[in-house]
């Protein structure tokens, strides 16, 4: 890492999961572990389709988007938002206020951006014909709508983007924070992605007919994801993201703020092997970590904790474990994977697993891979299971790869603010930094 660039540190965090919004039970609820994941009822359009899902809570639109706007606004969108004011308020910043809104940046990232509103406007276009189309459509289901509606919210007026690399998307989003924030074009970044496939048919029968999601597990929907275990079969459908706010450190420093842990390096890399799935040698994950530490200026023997991608698919488990394997060596860190309780989360998982990565360096508590009963020995790792673990942690990688090839990691160390913040105090407090 460049010695004389600015520091970028994360001092908001806002989540919408299938564990809920409040960022102190989402930890509690990864350490005990406490499943998200249900049988989806009836009523709901996964009901009868899937065995499992992790179900976010409804929204209140009232409280997110103007009264105009709350009946096209995708739920896409208005998680995105939801997390983003929830981050925003945690970090305690005010844009305008507290800083200048043309040094404020947003990356807000999705793999399949509105399919809910599309979905519905393809089903009233083929029962009323071009009449049946709404005039929202393209400001209801475009990708980037979830950044444009942020920006507007908060009068955000420096840098904007959406990233869409599936699974990775949201993983990228804050690695470009770093890049805005290492390259001094802002002082404050709102990063991170979400993503609503549960809402709509189509993006849930095609993972479903792709037979690429968990079945067998009508008895437990719990039990259905299933990280690194012998007896995974493919991942659980899940919604939901999560939104951090990242500054540059003096800045602050400068105003106060607190910090949960500093962002300090990233990496990414392409496998250029197969549409969907991962190679299976592991060897473009291994080269992502490879440059991400490298990236950080850090030793291999600094990272002591991987929480991984980890969806709970034969070949993606076995796939990341190799990489792994092949960077560490027989000195492993610790590693999990939170997706066994919150099901998987597609463009907007990166987002909630690099929060739960930093919440697990604040508090130097690992949260395990629930359901790792049995672990496939093909996946020899440290893996944290049967419990949380209480290490102390120097740095930490939070991975994340995609359809397409697409693999991120992002490298996670104590915060160098004045002030830092714990596990236990996402729900607002601060403790001077030791």
């Amino acid at each position: 890492m460049n010695s004389t660039a600015p520091r970028a540190v994360v001092t908001g965090i806002g989540l919408v999961t299938p564990l809920g919004t409040d960022v102190a039970e989402f930890f509690e609820a990864l350490c005990e572990p406490r499943s998200g994941l249900v049988r989806p009822p009836e009523g709901h359009v996964a009901h009868g389709l899937i065995d499992s899902a992790g179900i976010a809570p409804d929204l209140d639109a009232a409280a997110l988007v103007p009264r105009h706007d709350r009946s096209v606004a995708d739920r896409f969108t208005l998680m995105a938002v939801a997390a983003a004011d929830a981050a925003l308020a945690d970090a305690g910043i005010t844009i305008g206020q507290d800083v200048d809104p043309y040094r404020v940046a947003v990356v807000a990232a999705t793999g399949a951006g509105g399919m809910i509103t599309f979905e519905r406007q393809a089903r009233a276009s083929g029962e009323r014909g071009a009449p049946g189309v709404s005039s929202y459509l393209y400001s209801a289901f475009l990708p980037n709508m979830a950044t444009a509606r942020i920006a507007l919210k908060h009068g955000i007026r420096g840098f904007s983007s959406t990233v869409t690399t599936a699974c990775a998307a949201s993983a990228h989003a804050i690695a470009e924070a770093f890049r805005l924030i290492s390259a001094g074009d802002a002082d404050v970044v709102v990063c991170g992605g979400t993503e609503a496939t549960l809402g709509g048919l189509t993006g849930i029968a095609g993972f479903r007919n792709a037979r690429a999601l968990a079945t067998g597990w009508e008895d437990d929907p719990t039990a259905a994801s299933r990280p690194f275990d012998s007896r995974r079969n493919g991942f659980v459908l899940g919604e939901g993201g999560g939104m951090l706010v990242v500054e540059r450190a003096d800045f602050a420093d400068a105003r106060g703020a607190a910090g949960y842990a500093d962002l300090v390096g990233w990496g990414s890399t392409t496998d250029a092997y197969h549409l969907i799935m991962p190679n299976p040698d592991g060897s473009g994950v291994a080269a992502c970590l490879r440059s991400a530490i490298a990236r950080a200026g850090l030793d291999l023997a600094d990272i002591g904790y991987v929480n991984a991608h980890g969806t709970g698919t034969k070949i993606g488990d076995m796939a990341e474990a190799a990489a792994i394997q092949q960077v560490f060596g027989p000195d492993q860190p610790a590693v999990s994977s939170t997706k066994g309780v919150t099901g998987h989360l597609l463009g907007g998982s990166g987002a909630v697993e690099a929060a739960a990565t930093v919440l697990a360096l604040a508090g130097g508590t690992l949260p395990p891979t629930h359901n790792l009963d049995d672990p496939d020995p093909k996946c020899d790792l440290d893996h944290v299971r049967g419990g949380a673990r209480t290490a102390p942690v120097r740095a930490a990688l939070s991975t994340s790869s995609a359809f397409g090839g697409h693999n991120v990691a992002l490298v996670f160390q104590p915060p160098s603010t004045r002030l830092a913040r714990t596990a236990a105090g996402a729900a607002g407090g601060t403790d001077h930094a030791g």
